[in-house]
């Protein structure tokens, strides 16, 4: 049995289509022991700034339904409690103007989400790897060998909760 604390990621995706990718990939690559998954910016601010303790990374789309990606991006980055956490933008848009815009407003990786698995897989294993190198020791064997267990079916405006399980 471990002793080491689960590595939890925050997952702000508005498509379930996206999100059960993101679910997989992060299985496959046994990356995170908890996902926490919100499918609107709002939703993403409300849980950050009702959560005791906060996820290790964020995942975060930048075109989310009520407040988008950019703006949750520049609250987090302006708040003291959650300005150091990571958040790696993981979002279909490949216009210059969001990407430089991330790096500006305080992201720490942008990953342009591809359409086939495979090619996702791959981003998520980089993904996994900012995580290790990001780590403080005692974490760095959870990011790199935790696993995610099945994702939970919520409602959409619910945040869906995926333990580790086994």
């Amino acid at each position: 049995m471990s002793t080491n604390l689960p590595i939890d990621i925050l997952l702000v995706e508005d498509s379930d289509e996206d999100a059960e990718l993101a679910v997989r990939a992060l299985k496959k690559q046994r990356l995170a022991n908890q996902l926490h998954r919100v499918a609107d910016g709002a939703e993403a601010l409300e849980f950050l700034q009702g959560s005791e303790q906060l996820p290790k990374l964020v995942l975060l789309d930048l075109k989310l339904p009520k407040i988008d990606g950019l703006e949750v991006l520049r609250a987090l980055k302006g708040d003291p409690r959650t300005q150091s956490m990571p958040i790696v933008v993981l979002s279909s848009s490949r216009q210059t103007s969001d990407l430089a815009e991330s790096y500006k407003l305080g992201a720490n990786s942008y990953i342009v989400k591809p359409v086939d698995f495979e090619t996702f897989v791959d981003a998520v294993q980089q993904v996994g790897h900012y995580c290790a190198q990001r780590a403080a020791p005692e974490d760095r064997l959870n990011c790199t060998r935790a696993r995610i267990g099945r994702a939970n079916s919520r409602p959409r405006s619910a945040v869906a909760t995926t333990a580790i399980t086994g």
